[in-house]
């Protein structure tokens, strides 16, 4: 494969990769926003652990999709450890989000619901691009080459021994 070939085959996986964790993230933002407001209007819970409320809903439903669907292909051994370390990661995330809520909100006042959405929208943004990094880079790894290797091996050999006239059907 020449250099050329292969970059373009390692953009197109980053690629796909980005849509899916896009895909999973979009779907996360609107429970996220949905709880929020829904936390907002119905309670008297503050604007900022409302938000927290609703990050933490999103988190749950976020590790289902990018373990179940963007990251299936990875590494699945120590379950325990990356389930801490999504963990972790989405705290800091959290962090990041509410952080700018917080500043928005009791350092400038800018506390109306559509204040509130804007910085929550924006917190979100910075959260996302630190969780896409940290999850690719620690949470979701990718299987070494060898083990990718046997593992497709594995599975063209348990696909060969199934008889022909079972497929022609």
């Amino acid at each position: 494969m020449s250099e050329r070939s292969a970059l373009r085959s390692r953009l197109e996986a980053l690629t796909r990769e980005v849509v899916k964790f896009g895909a999973v993230g979009g779907a996360g933002v609107v429970v996220n926003f949905a709880v929020f407001n829904l936390v907002r209007q119905l309670t008297e819970v503050p604007v900022v652990r409302a938000s927290i409320i609703a990050t933490v809903v999103a988190t749950g439903t976020n590790y289902l999709g990018y373990r179940y669907f963007t990251y299936r292909d990875r590494d699945k051994r120590g379950r325990t450890k990356e389930l801490t370390l999504f963990l972790l990661f989405s705290a800091v995330g959290l962090v990041i989000e509410n952080g700018l809520l917080y500043v928005a909100t009791y350092g400038f006042h800018w506390d109306s619901p559509l204040q509130s959405n804007i910085f929550k929208f924006l917190g979100i943004g910075v959260a996302t691009l630190f969780r896409f990094w940290s999850y690719r880079t620690w949470v979701f790894r990718t299987l070494p080459a060898r083990e990718a290797i046997e593992t497709a091996e594995s599975f063209l050999a348990d696909g060969s021994r199934r008889p022909r006239s079972a497929s022609r059907k």
